[in-house]
């Protein structure tokens, strides 16, 4: 059976880490890949100078529309590595805290907790009040692995795509998928 990955992208700032998530697991090629978009993802990709959703699009196996709950990636017998979730809006990450399923995104997340599979959401807000700590921190305990993208500086990061992409690279990582160009501390590159 092929490897599947679920990557939800929401209209969150930031949308260039879902287009980078997609662009890197095309390029290994071993791994299907389930887009779903937000419905505000080509309103924020517009105006950050990024690309037109239907080029995102292209970029995945597969293209769900979140509005569509009942596709196979709202189902548990339907076998994934999981799901990233980058960038993940305060909607998103709020919806999946409480087990609401309004839409794919978060039915999809949330069929991927109770399955006991790897959720990893890129939470795209900053500062953090209480309410996105505790939400955060019941997601934590539902077993989704919470990983804004914190920017790391000991690879020496030139240009702002360097740290888009060690961000996405590290991520990537917590599927035990191995992504050429990795810096590691310590390490020599891949």
């Amino acid at each position: 059976m092929k490897k599947r990955l679920i990557v939800g992208i929401t209209g969150a700032s930031g949308t260039i880490y879902g287009v980078r998530v997609l662009e890197m697991l095309r390029e290994l090629g071993d791994i299907e890949t389930h887009l779903v978009a937000s419905e505000s993802v080509a309103r924020t990709t517009s105006e950050e100078g990024g690309r037109p959703i239907k080029e995102i699009e292209a970029l995945a196996d597969v293209v769900h529309d979140n509005r569509d709950i009942g596709a196979s990636i709202a189902s548990g017998s339907f076998r994934t590595m999981g799901m990233i979730v980058t960038p993940c809006s305060v909607k998103t990450m709020s919806s999946i805290a409480h087990s609401i399923s309004g839409s794919l995104i978060t039915r999809a997340a949330d069929v991927v907790l109770k399955e006991h599979r790897r959720l990893v959401l890129m939470f795209r807000e900053t500062p953090f009040h209480l309410g996105h700590l505790r939400n955060l921190t019941a997601l934590a305990e539902m077993g989704a692995i919470i990983a804004p993208p914190i920017p790391s500086f000991y690879h020496a990061p030139e240009t702002v795509a360097d740290i888009v992409d060690q961000s996405v690279r590290r991520v990537l990582d917590l599927f035990d998928i191995d992504v050429p160009g990795i810096k590691r501390w310590k390490e020599t590159p891949q």
